[in-house]
C-alpha cells in the first residue's frame, strides 16, 4: 500500500461511518510544536489510523505514530537518535460536557466549527507526549562513566559551607 500525506482536518463522523483506515505520514517541517521540543526531526511521522463505530453507537479514532527525532543526552550532553512511538484511541465528542459520559479506554477530542478534528495537532500532542521526561542514553553509550557519577552523600566541601538560614533559627527563638 502507498503511503500518503495525511489530510491536517477530517470529519471523523463521516469517516467512522465510511469505516476509513488511512496510512501515511506527515512530513517532518509539518511537525512545528515537536521539533520546538526535540534537537531535530529526522523522519516523516509515519501514522496509521482506523475510524469506526462502536458497540455503543461511539464514533471511535484508533491510531498509532511513529517518528525519529534528535534528543540531547542530559547525562552527556550529546546527541542521539531515539524514534518515539504512541498508540491512542480517541471518541470526538461535540462539547466537553459529555466528556463523563466516555467509557475510560477513550480519550475526548473536540470538534471544530466545522466538524472536524484537528488530526495533526493530535497526532504531534501524542509524540510530544511520548518524549522521555529525561533523555538519556542508555548507560554503555553515554561518555559520563558510571564513575562520575555522584550518588548518595554530598562531597565535605559542600557539607562544610554555612546554611544560609542559621539566621532564621535566631529569628524563631525570640
Amino acid at each position: 500500500m502507498q503511503k500518503v500525506k495525511l489530510p491536517l482536518t477530517t470529519d471523523p463522523v463521516k469517516d467512522a461511518q465510511r469505516r476509513l483506515d488511512y496510512q501515511g505520514y506527515y512530513a517532518a517541517d509539518q511537525l512545528t510544536r515537536l521539533a520546538e521540543s526535540v534537537v531535530k526531526v529526522l523522519s516523516d511521522a509515519q501514522v496509521t489510523l482506523s475510524f469506526f463505530i462502536d458497540p455503543q453507537k461511539l464514533t471511535v479514532m484508533k491510531g498509532k505514530a511513529s517518528v525519529d527525532v534528535e534528543l540531547e543526552c542530559q547525562r552527556c550532553g550529546e546527541t542521539f537518535k531515539q524514534t518515539l512511538e504512541c498508540e491512542f484511541t480517541y471518541s470526538p465528542v461535540s462539547n466537553l460536557d459529555k466528556i463523563d459520559e466516555l467509557p475510560e479506554i477513550y480519550e475526548p477530542i473536540e470538534f471544530n466549527q466545522f466538524g472536524e478534528i484537528d488530526l495533526i495537532g493530535t497526532i504531534e500532542d501524542e509524540l510530544i507526549v511520548a518524549l522521555p521526561i529525561v533523555p538519556m542514553h542508555s548507560s554503555e553509550h553515554c561518555e559520563v562513566s558510571v564513575a562520575e557519577q555522584v550518588f548518595g552523600e554530598l562531597p565535605e566541601e559542600l557539607a562544610k559551607k554555612p546554611n544560609p538560614f542559621a539566621v532564621l533559627a535566631s529569628l524563631k527563638k525570640k
